[in-house]
């Protein structure tokens, strides 16, 4: 048991590390300075890492990173570039995971730990990318939502996420998240896996 959470670090650190930093990075670029002045522009995990949420990632393949902040008031369209945003994060993991997908249909690695480490890091960057696009606050995919509604709307689903956010609880605790999860992961891993081919 050991053996195998020490060698989902490295897949854990990077699919957690490289969603935050698309986000503020990407915020940086559409003109919010927040997430650069508050230091989360690097790869440094200790900016990043949750250490309760690290750990239940750890155990229980369901945890959480500390935020990057963002601040919408700088944004020139406050909606796009909320969608943009957004995106950037599972985007992210996903190119992570087809960059080791296109690693382990190479076929030139021959170490079986880093092949195991490679596995590992497709697994969590998908399983991550698909996960922070349910349309559930604090997950990308509810933002993204929200951004795409008329202003009154949008204001509407702020006003109630708390209840959005009781939804997603109960969804993890019941294990329920499982069942909307896993054909999720397995279709994106197949798509992945075809765009590698």
């Amino acid at each position: 048991m050991l053996y195998d959470k020490l060698i989902s670090l490295p897949g854990l650190f990077i699919a957690i590390i490289f969603h935050e930093v698309a986000h503020g990075y990407t915020a940086y670029k559409l003109g919010d300075p927040t997430a650069k002045e508050a230091g989360r522009l690097t790869l440094n995990p200790l900016k990043h890492i949750d250490i309760v949420g690290f750990i239940c990632m750890l155990v229980f393949r369901f945890g959480w990173a500390k935020p990057v902040p963002i601040n919408p008031n700088y944004f020139k369209n406050r909606k796009r570039d909320t969608i943009l945003v957004s995106l950037a994060g599972p985007l992210t993991n996903f190119l992570i995971a087809i960059i080791s997908a296109l690693i382990i249909s190479i076929g030139f690695i021959k170490n079986d730990i880093v092949m195991e480490s490679l596995v590992i890091t497709l697994w969590y960057n998908t399983m991550l990318g698909v996960f922070n696009l349910l349309p559930f606050p604090p997950l990308d995919g509810s933002k993204i939502v929200a951004s795409l509604l008329p202003v009154k709307y949008e204001y509407m689903f702020y006003k109630y996420e708390k209840y959005l956010y009781l939804v997603l609880v109960i969804l993890i605790v019941t294990n329920t998240i499982d069942k909307i999860l896993g054909p999720l992961i397995n279709m994106s891993l197949k798509l992945l896996l075809k765009i590698v081919s």
